[in-house]
C-alpha cells in the first residue's frame, strides 16, 4: 500500500510531537503522518524524570548556562549551537506551557531544581514525572488536529526511500512495516523528520524504554547520511539495582536535593572524585561508581536521601518514592542501591541546528541528532531543551523546503525493497544473538574502555552483524530481526568511533590514552554508507 503525506514524522516523543504542532501552526492544512513503533506514549520522553534546563531566575544567566554546557561538553560543543539553544530556552518553556504542560510551581513561580554540572537552580520540572506530563500535553494537542495529524501505531520504519535528481540524492519517505497487518507499506512525503530517540538497548543495562534500538541512526546511515560522535554514550550513574527486573532510573535531581553516594560500607567516595562532589557531571560520577565497584567487588553502591524530611522527599519525588516502595525500599528510611546504565547518546545523525542533514528532505531532532549541542558529555536536563528548540527550528526550515519542493510522479526510487523480505528462510536464534551483542557492548564498550577490548568487541559485533543481515535477507520481516539489524549497525558505529578517538574525553574514557589531547578536539564523523535495502 502507498500512502502520501506532506510531512512524515518518525517517532512520537517530545521532538516528533512538538515538530508536528509547529508545522501545523505554519500550515493548518498540512497532512502529517506520525509513525511510532508501539503506542504513542512508549518513548524516552515519557520516562524523563528531571526536567528541562532553562534560564528563568533573576539570579541565573544565559552566560552561566552556556558556560556550564561548554564545560561539561569537554571542548566538543559547537558554541554557536549551544548559545542559540540556551537563549531559546525561556520561550520553549512558554510554548510548552501554552500547549498545556503543567510544570510544578511554588508561590506562583516555576519551582527550579538543580542537577549535576549546573551552577544554578534552573531545571523546570513537573514533580518527578516531567516527561510523562509533557507527553500527555503534546499528545492531547496533536489529537486536537485529528484531521491533519494521523498516528500510525505499531509501525516500524525499515529504511528511507531515496531517489536521484540531477546528481542530488533526495529523501522521499520511508518503507514502513506494519506489525498488526504484517505488511510493508510505502509512506511518501517530501519531508521526513527522524525523531526516533536513543539507542540504549544496544547495551545490556539501560534506563531506556525497549523501543530505543537506535533505529534512526541506522536507517540514516544506510541511506548514506553521516553520523558523528557515536563513541560518547552517557551512562546514567544511578538506576535502581534490582536484578531480574527492568531498570528504574533514579533522577539526578535526588542528588540535586541533597542526596549523596556512599559505598556499601558507608564511605562517601565522591568527596575525593571531583570538586563538585555528588553534583559532579555524569561522566565523572559514573566513572567514580565504576571504580568503586571494581575496588570493592560489590554489585552496587548506595544513594542516600533519607536524611531529608520524609514529607519533603515524598512530595518532591512521589514517583521515585512509590516505585522504590514497590521494589521494597522506603527511600525516606534507607539508602537506595544503584548502578550505572546506558542512558543517552550524545552522538547521532549529523545535522545543523535546524535539523537539516546531508540528504535533501531529511531532518532530525532530539536524541537521534548530532547537532553539536552536547559535545563529549551532555549537561543534565539539556536533552529535552534541545529536543524542543531543534524541533521548532526544524519545523521552520523544513516547511520552507516543503514549499519549494514536490515529489515527481512516480518517484524514481533508487533503493527498492528487496524481494527477499517476503521469502521464507531458515531459523536463527535471534534472541541469542541480541543477548550476546548487548553483553559484548556492556562488557567491552562501557564506562571504561581499552583498545584490546574494543578490537575484540568489534570482531564479535561484525560476526553477529553478518549473521543478522543474512537472516534479514532470507526471512519475512519481524520487529525482532529489524531491530537487531539496527542494533548491530549502531554497535559497530559506536565501537568504530571509539577506536578512532585516541584520547580520553568526556564520556569516552580509554585506559590506553587516559589524558585529553587538545589535538583531538574535533568531532568523530563516519560517512554514511548507501546500501540497497537489507544489504550489508
Amino acid at each position: 500500500m502507498d500512502r502520501r503525506f506532506d510531512f512524515l514524522v518518525v517517532g512520537s516523543g517530545i521532538a516528533g510531537l512538538f515538530y508536528a504542532l509547529k508545522v501545523i501552526e505554519r500550515d493548518p492544512d498540512a497532512r502529517i503522518a506520525i509513525v511510532t513503533k508501539k503506542a504513542e506514549t512508549e518513548t524516552s520522553t515519557n520516562r524523563a524524570q528531571g526536567g528541562i534546563a532553562a534560564v528563568l531566575a533573576g539570579t541565573d544567566s544565559f552566560k552561566a548556562h552556556i558556560a556550564d554546557t561548554l564545560r561539561v561538553g569537554c571542548g566538543l560543543c559547537h558554541k554557536d549551537v549551544v548559545e542559540r539553544v540556551i537563549e531559546a530556552g525561556p520561550s520553549a518553556i512558554e510554548e510548552l506551557t501554552s500547549f498545556g504542560v503543567r510544570f510544578t510551581k511554588a508561590d506562583g513561580r516555576f519551582d527550579l531544581g538543580r542537577e549535576g554540572g549546573h551552577s544554578a537552580n534552573r531545571v523546570v520540572h513537573a514533580s518527578d514525572l516531567t516527561g510523562k506530563e509533557i507527553e500527555r500535553a503534546l499528545l492531547r494537542a496533536c489529537r486536537s488536529h485529528k484531521n491533519n495529524i494521523q498516528f500510525f501505531r505499531n509501525h516500524l520504519v525499515l529504511d528511507l526511500i531515496t531517489y536521484n535528481e540531477s546528481g542530488r540524492e533526495i529523501c522521499a519517505g520511508a518503507y514502513v512495516f506494519s506489525e498488526p497487518d504484517r505488511t510493508i507499506e510505502i509512506f511518501y512525503a517530501p519531508v521526513t523528520l527522524l525523531a526516533t530517540g536513543g539507542l540504549g538497548m544496544v547495551y545490556y543495562h539501560t534506563s531506556n524504554p525497549k523501543i530505543a534500538t537506535g533505529d534512526g541512526v541506522a536507517i540514516a546511515f544506510r541511506a548514506g547520511v553521516s553520523v558523528g560522535n557515536m563513541e560518547f554514550v552517557q551512562f546514567h550513574p544511578t538506576t535502581l539495582y534490582a536484578p531480574g527486573r527492568w531498570p528504574f532510573l533514579i533522577s539526578e535531581a535526588v542528588r540535586g536535593e541533597g542526596g549523596y553516594l556512599v559505598s556499601v560500607k558507608g564511605r562517601r567516595f565522591m568527596e575525593d572524585a571531583h570538586e563538585m562532589k555528588d553534583l559532579a557531571p555524569r561522566d565523572v560520577v559514573a566513572r567514580a561508581i565504576d571504580s568503586e565497584l571494581k575496588r570493592s567487588g560489590e554489585e552496587y553502591v548506595l544513594l542516600n536521601i533519607s536524611h531529608r524530611d520524609p514529607d519533603f522527599v515524598r512530595k518532591r519525588f512521589p514517583n521515585i518514592y512509590k516505585e522504590c516502595l514497590r521494589y521494597g525500599f522506603d527511600i525516606t528510611k534507607r539508602a537506595i542501591p544503584v548502578v550505572p546504565a546506558a542512558h543517552y547518546a550524545c552522538g547521532g545523525v549529523v545535522s545543523d541546528i535546524n535539523g537539516e542533514t546531508e540528504l535533501a528532505g531529511l531532518y532530525v531532532a532530539g536524541e537521534v541528532a548530532h547537532s553539536g549541542m552536547h559535545g563529549a558529555n551532555r549537561l543534565a536536563s539539556n536533552s529535552l531543551l534541545e529536543a524542543v528548540v531543534m524541533s521548532r527550528f526544524a519545523a521552520a526550515a523544513s516547511y520552507d523546503y516543503f514549499k519549494d519542493s514536490c515529489l515527481p510522479q512516480p518517484v524514481p526510487i533508487d533503493n527498492t525493497l528487496s524481494s527477499s523480505l517476503v521469502k521464507p528462510g531458515g531459523r536463527l536464534l535471534v534472541a541469542h544473538d541480541r543477548h550476546e551483542l548487548c553483553r559484548v557492548m556492556s562488557d567491552f564498550v562501557g564506562i571504561v574502555r581499552s583498545r584490546n577490548r574494543l578490537e575484540l568487541a568489534l570482531e564479535k559485533v561484525r560476526r553477529i552483524k553478518k549473521t543478522v543481515i543474512d537472516y534479514y535477507l532470507a526471512t519475512p520481516a519481524t520487529y525482532a530481526i529489524a531491530e537487531l539489524r539496527n542494533i548491530s549497525t549502531v554497535a559497530e558505529l559506536i565501537i568504530s568511533s571509539a577506536l578512532t578517538r585516541r584520547e580520553s574525553r568526556g564520556l569516552h574514557y580509554i585506559e590506553d590514552n587516559p589524558q585529553t589531547d587538545d589535538a583531538c578536539a574535533n568531532d568523530t564523523i563516519i560517512k554514511g554508507h548507501k546500501q540497497k535495502i537489507g544489504a550489508s
